[in-house]
């Protein structure tokens, strides 16, 4: 969506690669375009899942969803691209993170994220994640000796194994399990699972 156009909603789009059309979901808050590829509101979702239901997206665009690891690959190699993260907690408290010139691998390499400079209130808690190999509960590709996604009941770019796990279990709020809720660490820790989350890019302002 470009700066003006239209309201908020579902759309369909066209990637420059001409494969298949994209159902995306357009957020124009503030009169600001952004794609969202990931949402948390409610725990409706289950996003506990398989590698090849992240590689292919699932939920509902209108809640909670994650578009789909080849849909983000199409979408971000075709530009430069910002990634924004809102946070919420269960008070109404609000943080963000904003990366520049953002892009996700093919599956060929595993769906690796790049990310630029960071900047934003939230703290950068996506950082030690650039570059992981993307792991879900049946493909184990982190460096951990065992599976993350398995430890900590989500999908993410794991490392060894994680500072933020936005596809966690939806925990809602302070919880006495470690690490498995929605959690983002540079703001309010691992033992407290976010009520909303948004995860939306745009080509790249300069």
């Amino acid at each position: 969506m470009k700066h003006g156009d239209a309201t908020s909603g579902v759309y369909t789009v066209q990637p420059r690669d001409r494969g298949p059309m994209v159902d995306v979901y357009c957020d124009v808050t503030n009169d600001d375009g952004w794609l969202v590829i990931q949402r948390r509101t409610d725990g409706s979702e289950d996003f506990y899942r398989k590698w090849n239901e992240y590689r292919d997206g699932f939920g509902d665009l209108e809640n909670e969803f994650w578009l789909g690891n080849t849909q983000i690959y199409r979408i971000t190699s075709q530009g430069v691209y910002d990634l924004r993260i809102d946070l919420e907690d269960m008070e109404g408290n609000t943080r963000f993170a904003l990366y520049k010139n953002f892009s996700l691998a093919s599956e060929q390499d595993s769906f690796r994220p790049s990310l630029g400079e960071y900047s934003g209130n939230a703290g950068n808690s996506l950082a030690v994640h650039n570059g992981q190999k993307f792991t879900a509960k049946d493909r184990d590709l982190d460096i951990s000796l065992g599976n993350c996604a398995q430890k900590f009941k989500g999908a993410w770019w794991y490392k060894n194994c994680m500072v933020s796990n936005l596809n966690g279990q939806y925990l809602a709020g302070n919880h006495s399990s470690f690490g498995d809720g929605v959690n983002w660490n540079g703001w309010l820790g691992k033992r407290y699972s976010l009520k909303r989350t948004v995860m939306k890019i745009r080509p790249m302002k300069f």
